[in-house]
C-alpha cells in the first residue's frame, strides 16, 4: 500500500461529524482496494509516482498567489475554493429566486440527512480517489435549482491551489424538473500540489444542464478528480471538458441514463507538451431505453507528453432503442509523444445503434511546408493547423463568452508545441 494512502487513511480515521457514516463506508471500501499499479487496467498507462513523491517531498508551508480570472461578458456567480477551503461569503451573494447555495455543515439535520442520502450515489465506488475524497472531504457545497426555474447567471466554481496544498473538495448539484442551469468548473495552479475535486450532478426530468470543466492545472500539480452525472427522463446534458497536462492530471467522467429519452453530449479536448500527462476516463451507462449519447474527444500531444483516453459505453439489457456514438481523433506532433486510446462498447440490448472509432495521425508535413512557402512562419503555421484540429469543438461550445476566453489560451498553448 502507498505511503501517501496510509497517511490519508490515518488522517481520516477518528474524525467524527455529520459525514461520518459516508466516511466510514469509504474507509471500509479502501481497506479492500489495492493501490493502483501499471498492472491495474484503469491505471495501465498512468503512473501514480507523483502522488507518492508528493507526500515525501512537498514543502511544509504553502501560499496561493493565483487570482480569479475575469471573463469578459460572462455573467456568473463565483464560488471559490482556495487550497481546498471554501472562501466565498454566501451571505454576500444575491441569488435568483429558486436557486439555493449552502454548505451542508451549516444546514439543519434534516437537510444534512438529504445530502447524505445523495452523497456518492452518482459517483461510482470504483474510483479509488473518489473514495479517498469521500474519506477526506470536510464539507459539501450544495447547489439546488427548484422545479421550473431557469437560472440566468452561470455558476462558476474555481479551485485555486498553491504550493504544497492538498485539497479535497466536494460539490452536489441538484436540478429540479424543467430546471435550467450552467455550471463551469475551473481548476487552476501550477505549483506542486495535490487535488481531488469531485462534483455530482442530479439532473431532474426535462431539466437542462450546460456544463464545463476546465482542468487547467499545469507544472507540478497533481489533479485527480471527476464530474459525475445522473439523467432523469428527457434530461439534457451538454458538457465540455478542456485539459492541460501536468505531472499527473486525471479526470473521471460518468454519465448515467437513469430515465428514458435522456440526451447527453460531451466534447473534450486536451493539449499536452513537454513531459505533461493527462488521463481521461469516460463511462456512459445506458440503463433504460431511448437514450442518446454523443462523445467527441480530440487530443494533441507534443514533445514527450503522454495522453490517455478510455471511453466506455455500456448498453444494459433493457436499454433498447439506444443511440450512442463515440469518436476519438488524436494528433501526434513528436516521435516521442505518446497517445493511448481505448474506446469500448459493451452491448447487451439487440435494438440499438452504436458506433465508436479512434484515429491517431501526425501533423501534415506537406501542409506545414505549403504554408511556409506562402510566407507564413513555421510557428504560426503550426498554430493554424493545430487550431483547425480542435476549433470545431470550440465552436460547439454553447457559451460564446467562454469560447472567446478560451481561444487565446489555445493559441498560446499551441505556440509552445513544436513539431519534432
Amino acid at each position: 500500500m502507498s505511503e501517501w494512502l496510509n497517511q490519508a487513511i490515518t488522517q481520516a480515521q477518528g474524525v467524527s461529524d455529520w459525514l461520518s457514516p459516508k466516511r466510514d463506508l469509504a474507509l471500509s471500501a479502501l481497506a479492500d482496494i489495492r493501490w493502483p499499479t501499471r498492472k491495474t487496467e484503469a491505471w495501465k498507462y498512468t503512473s501514480l509516482r507523483p502522488v507518492e513523491k508528493f507526500s515525501k517531498e512537498a514543502p511544509a508551508a504553502f501560499t496561493s498567489t493565483s487570482t480569479l480570472t475575469q471573463i469578459q461578458g460572462f455573467e456568473c456567480l463565483d464560488l471559490v475554493f482556495e487550497n481546498g477551503q471554501f472562501v466565498t461569503n454566501l451571505a454576500e451573494l444575491t441569488l435568483p429566486e429558486g436557486l439555493s447555495i449552502q454548505l451542508a455543515s451549516q444546514a439543519d439535520a434534516s437537510k444534512q440527512a438529504d445530502v447524505l442520502a445523495k452523497f456518492s450515489s452518482i459517483k461510482p465506488e470504483r474510483h479509488v480517489f473518489g473514495l479517498l475524497n469521500d474519506a477526506l472531504v470536510q464539507d459539501v457545497l450544495v447547489i439546488e435549482v427548484a422545479d421550473n426555474v431557469c437560472v440566468a447567471p452561470a455558476i462558476r466554481m474555481t479551485s485555486i491551489l498553491g504550493l504544497a496544498a492538498q485539497a479535497h473538495t466536494r460539490v452536489l448539484v441538484v436540478l429540479g424538473e424543467h430546471a435550467k442551469l450552467t455550471v463551469s468548473e475551473h481548476y487552476e495552479g501550477n505549483e506542486e500540489s495535490l487535488n481531488t475535486g469531485f462534483v455530482e450532478y442530479e439532473i431532474g426530468a426535462d431539466a437542462r444542464l450546460e456544463h464545463y470543466r476546465f482542468a487547467l492545472q499545469t507544472g507540478k500539480a497533481v489533479s485527480l478528480g471527476g464530474s459525475h452525472f445522473q439523467l432523469a427522463e428527457r434530461a439534457d446534458l451538454n458538457s465540455t471538458l478542456v485539459g492541460f497536462g501536468s505531472d499527473l492530471s486525471r479526470v473521471d467522467v460518468d454519465m448515467v441514463h437513469a430515465g428514458e429519452n435522456a440526451f447527453a453530449k460531451m466534447n473534450a479536448f486536451y493539449l499536452l507538451n513537454g513531459k505533461e500527462l493527462f488521463d481521461l476516463h469516460a463511462t456512459v451507462e445506458h440503463a433504460v431505453p431511448h437514450g442518446t449519447t454523443e462523445e467527441n474527444i480530440r487530443i494533441i500531444a507534443a514533445d514527450q507528453a503522454k495522453a490517455v483516453f478510455n471511453g466506455r459505453i455500456h448498453i444494459h439489457r433493457d436499454a433498447q432503442k439506444t443511440l450512442a456514438e463515440l469518436n476519438n481523433r488524436n494528433l501526434l506532433m513528436s516521435n516521442k509523444a505518446e497517445i493511448n486510446t481505448k474506446p469500448e462498447l459493451e452491448i447487451y440490448a439487440d435494438d440499438v445503434r452504436c458506433a465508436h472509432g479512434a484515429t491517431v495521425a501526425e501533423i501534415d508535413k506537406k501542409a506545414l511546408y505549403y504554408m511556409q512557402s506562402r510566407g507564413i512562419s513555421r510557428a504560426k503555421a503550426q498554430v493554424m493547423l493545430n487550431f483547425g484540429f480542435i476549433n470545431e469543438l470550440i465552436d460547439q461550445m454553447p457559451n460564446q463568452e467562454l469560447a472567446e476566453w478560451l481561444r487565446p489560451q489555445m493559441r498560446e498553448k499551441f505556440s509552445q508545441m513544436e513539431v519534432k
